[in-house]
This record gives C-alpha cells, sequence and structure tokens, in this order.
C-alpha cells in the first residue's frame, strides 16, 4: 500500500491564500510563510493550484509556459522552495496542470495560427467549417458551458479551433507525437523538482474523436447543469485511458516514493473506474456528486453505497465538498454549522482520501459578487444569459469569484490576507469578522477545532485511514452509520463506527459498548445506547479478537 492510499488533500487557491509582498495577489511566498497552518491541520497532502506564466484571463487556467512561474507569484526558485518546505513539515505536495488547453497567447499557438504550413500548425485542433462558406463550425460539439459552439474561427488560417473551454483556451493536439512529448517534458520538469504528484485538470477531455463526428442529441443534467448532447466523440474516450497510462510511465520513472496523479473526470462510477488501468493509470478521480450533496441520510447511504462497489480497495474513493469552482458547502445548508459539523465528520471518517478547498475548515461561505464586472471569464460570459436575480437564487452559482475570495485569517480590514492599506485582488468577504482561524483555533467548540481533532483520529486510527467500510443496517431512516474495520497485523482487528443524525428529531441507537472518540452536535455514549440530538454525530471504537 503506497502513501498516498491513506492521505487526505488540501488544495490551496494560490493568487487568495496569503499575499506575502503587499500587491494584493497572493502568491507562493505566502503559502510558504502558512505551511504551519497547513501542517497543524493536519492534512498530508497540499495541492497547488496554477501559478505557472499566464495572461491571468482564467487565473492560471490559461498557460504560455509550464515550466515558469507567473511573476506575480514568484519563480521557479520560490516553487523549488515551496516543495522543499512542504517536505520538512512531513507533508507531500502535487501541482495543478491543465494538460488539455493552453493560453491563446502560448508561443505554440501563436505559431499555429499563423498558417497551415508551420512546424507547430498541427499541434492544435484545427478543421474546416461547413457551409458554403466554411463559416459554419465543423460539427456540433459544444464547449464546456454548453451555451455555445466548442469552436472558434480564425481568420489567419480561415479555420476553425476548438476550445472545449473558454475562446481564449485553445485545446492541444495530443494525437501529434510532438504535443505529447513536449507536454510530458513539462511533466518531468516538475518531477525533477520532486513535486510528488499532479491534479490533472479537465482530464476526460483531452482525447476527442479523430474523424470529429457528431455528438448525439439527449438531454439530462451532469454536475448540476444541463446537457443538450452526450459527449461520446469528446469525454471519455478510450484514448483517455491510454493518456492516463502513459501518464502513468512518465511517473513511474522516477521509482519511490510513488507520484500521485489525481484525475478531473466526470460520468459514471464505472467509467470513473476505468480510468484506474488496474493500478496503472490514474491513481485517483474525485468524485464529484459530493460537491452536490442532498443533507439527507439515504442519500449518503446510497452515494457511498455506489463508490464503495465502483471502487474497491485497493482503489480509493475521493470525496470532495468544496473546490475553487463551485459553492462553498456551508452554503448548500443555509450557514448552519451543525450541519456543516456533520458533513465533516462523514468526509473525514468515509473510506477513502478526503480532498478539502482552503477556508472550508472554517466554513468560510460564498461571498456575494455582481456577475456585472465579474473578474471570472465563465461568469462575464453567462452574464448574457443569465440575470443576476436568477444567479442569486441558484445552488450553483455561476460566477466562481464568490468562492475564491482571500482567506480569512483573522478580522482585520483584509482578513490578514494583505496589509489593510492594500487592495485585495478580490474582495474579502465581510463575515471574517467572526469566520477566520484567529477566532476559531483558540474555540474547542469551533469548526476548525472540529477539523483538527477528526484529522488527528485519521492519523493514529488504522480503521479510519485505510480500514474497509461497511454501512450499518437497521437504523432510523434519518441516521446514516458505518463501520470502518483494520486487522492490521497484531492479535486485534481495530473497529471504528461512525453515526450521523440527519433529521430534525433526536433518536437513541443500541451499539456494542465502546471507546468515544469525537462527538458534534451533543451526540453520547453510554451503556450501550448512543444517543443522537438533531444534526449531530459521534465516533466511537471498540477493539475485539481476531
Amino acid at each position: 500500500m503506497t502513501w498516498w492510499h491513506g492521505t487526505s488533500i488540501y488544495q490551496v487557491y494560490p493568487r487568495s491564500f496569503a499575499d506575502s509582498d503587499a500587491d494584493g495577489i497572493g502568491d507562493l511566498a505566502g503559502v510558504i510563510e502558512r505551511l504551519n497552518y497547513i501542517a497543524d491541520l493536519g492534512v498530508e497532502t497540499v495541492w497547488v493550484s496554477p501559478f505557472f506564466n499566464s495572461p491571468q484571463e482564467d487565473f492560471g487556467y490559461d498557460v504560455t509556459d509550464y515550466t515558469d512561474v507567473a511573476p506575480e507569484y514568484g519563480s521557479v526558485a520560490v516553487a523549488e522552495e515551496l516543495i522543499e518546505q512542504v517536505h520538512r513539515r512531513g507533508m507531500k505536495i502535487m501541482f495543478d496542470l491543465v494538460l488539455n488547453h493552453t493560453s491563446d497567447q502560448h508561443p505554440w499557438f501563436l505559431r499555429s495560427k499563423g498558417s497551415r504550413d508551420n512546424p507547430k500548425s498541427d499541434w492544435y485542433i484545427w478543421a474546416d467549417g461547413r457551409g458554403r462558406d466554411g463559416r459554419r463550425p465543423p460539427n456540433n460539439w459544444r464547449s464546456a458551458l454548453e451555451i455555445d459552439s466548442a469552436w472558434q474561427w480564425s481568420a489567419e488560417r480561415d479555420q476553425f479551433y476548438m476550445a472545449t473551454f473558454l475562446p481564449f483556451q485553445p485545446d492541444l493536439n495530443w494525437r501529434n507525437p510532438e504535443v505529447r512529448e513536449a507536454m510530458f517534458a513539462a511533466v518531468r520538469f516538475w518531477l525533477d523538482r520532486s513535486v510528488d504528484g499532479f491534479r490533472l485538470d479537465i482530464f476526460g477531455q483531452i482525447m476527442k474523436d479523430p474523424e470529429l463526428r457528431d455528438n448525439p442529441f439527449a438531454p439530462r443534467k451532469s454536475t448540476g447543469y444541463p446537457r443538450l448532447w452526450r459527449r461520446d466523440n469528446t469525454e471519455d474516450t478510450p484514448d483517455n485511458i491510454s493518456l492516463a497510462q502513459d501518464l502513468y510511465a512518465v511517473c513511474a520513472e522516477y521509482g519511490e516514493p510513488e507520484r500521485i496523479l489525481l484525475g478531473e473526470v466526470f460520468g459514471s462510477p464505472e467509467v470513473l473506474r476505468e480510468y484506474h488501468a488496474d493500478g496503472a493509470g490514474l491513481d485517483l478521480v474525485f468524485l464529484f456528486d459530493f460537491l452536490l450533496y442532498t443533507y439527507d441520510a439515504q442519500w449518503f447511504r446510497d452515494t457511498i453505497a455506489r463508490f464503495e462497489s465502483a471502487f474497491p480497495a485497493p482503489m480509493q474513493p475521493t470525496y470532495v465538498l468544496e473546490n475553487h469552482d463551485r459553492s462553498r458547502s456551508i452554503d448548500r445548508v443555509g450557514g448552519d454549522l451543525a450541519k456543516a459539523k456533520v458533513l465533516a465528520v462523514i468526509q473525514l471518517t468515509v473510506r477513502g482520501v478526503p480532498t478539502l478547498y482552503m477556508g472550508q475548515e472554517l466554513g468560510m461561505s460564498n461571498t456575494y459578487l455582481p456577475m456585472a464586472g465579474a473578474l471570472d471569464p465563465v461568469a462575464a460570459r453567462f452574464a448574457r444569459w443569465v440575470p443576476e436575480a436568477l444567479n442569486r437564487r441558484m445552488a450553483e452559482r455561476l460566477n466562481r469569484d464568490e468562492v475564491r475570495t482571500p482567506m480569512q485569517w483573522d478580522a482585520s480590514a483584509n482578513a490578514g490576507f494583505c496589509p489593510e492599506s492594500v487592495r485585495p485582488w478580490l474582495p474579502v468577504n465581510p463575515d471574517h469578522s467572526f469566520v477566520n482561524v484567529a477566532d476559531e483555533e483558540d474555540d474547542p467548540d469551533s469548526l476548525l477545532s472540529l477539523y483538527r481533532h477528526l484529522f488527528a483520529l485519521r492519523r493514529s486510527s488504522p480503521s479510519l485511514r485505510i480500514g474497509s467500510l461497511d454501512l450499518i443496517a437497521g437504523l432510523p431512516d434519518d441516521v446514516l452509520g458505518f463501520r470502518r474495520s483494520d486487522s492490521g497485523a497484531g492479535d486485534a482487528v481495530d473497529q471504528t463506527a461512525v453515526f450521523a443524525n440527519f433529521g430534525s428529531r433526536a433518536v437513541e441507537v443500541r451499539a456494542v459498548s465502546a471507546e468515544l472518540l469525537l462527538e458534534c452536535g451533543g451526540a453520547t455514549c453510554a451503556g450501550g445506547t448512543i444517543g443522537l440530538p438533531p444534526d449531530s454525530a459521534i465516533i466511537v471504537r471498540r477493539t475485539r479478537p481476531r
């Protein structure tokens, strides 16, 4: 079993984490200054969102140089220092790689669009248009936003280029061996500097149908948004699985410790499982169902059962409640701290690798920011289609600025993110006066204290860290219960049981007498009876002979 089987991941959005040079923009030196906080939280792996050279139209997800650092974030030397400092604290570090596309300002693309016969003409996905004038897109492929075509017209080449996400992010042609080698060289550049792995942005959409066949019309919802066409020819193609295997082989060149590959892929559990490729593909894939959770015991029972079936050991589910693209999890429960604590207990005790987004451990919430004037290019694009009043009523806000506001370190004017005299790149959430690290770290009843306790339990408990999971049947409808077990190498079996009451009424559950490890919401364990008030959770442990 490798190190990542029992790890936990903390996502840092560097632009918003900590500003070391007082320019209002977070940077890598700021991350270094705050590493002790991450280590004290108890997480074991740090995931850093993109900081490579970029025009910052999509804040790093539009790269112009994969082997250099954007000046506002630092330098390659600072990135190397970050890797070293993370390792000194006994943690691992992974970088965010955008393999599907570059910026349209990347030198590769500037050369590619210059003519049809230059050495980089085939480095991106180009196609002639349809119709008498050739100005109709080559096929019906839609952008990831679904509101427009994935094809963008280039007058220089008198052709269309493909852009899965936004027009200024042209897709690389991974069927070109030169592209593949250039991107693998970028991967090796950071592996040579001892990075421990990569989060792979929209990995499932890298390899497209070489014949550019239309996608079938089949309206449905996916990850919260409507889709009018299936993506049979643009997503989760067999060639994507092969690419996962090739990347695994590149990482394997570096021996131990094993490098980790965590993919942003979508689809059914059965499709996601294919990326594992019998242990020679992606090590982990995000399970985005948790991003769209329903606060209901049955929903969690069904979801956990589904992924336990699809990802049996040694595969590990990867549950995520928040990220830089989706609403804060506490907003989905109306800001209810008790419910947020129940969610924390479940995410950090269910089998798998929990992934946290910075500030989740504090209960940071969405910051109201109007779509008009948004810095987020997605919001700017949707603003033409979605009225602000409608956006405010949507469960999933379209303006990603709202979840990217500065980390809330204290109650000062700029939340300790940057000096009070400096204007941060995004406004600080007004609730930072009472939702912040300084106030919560000394409060034993805070959400931060609960997360620290949960991480400590994970590290000290083999059953919670790497044990099997069995759902407990016969419980009241509003109660989720599961048992984690690890037989280890000794004479005893370590068992940990977790119970959570999602309902509005107090309930009691009969259980074998066990040691109380943690409770929130007033849950109790005495005389073989577990008492669960509304929105409460409890963790108990017992050991038994083998």
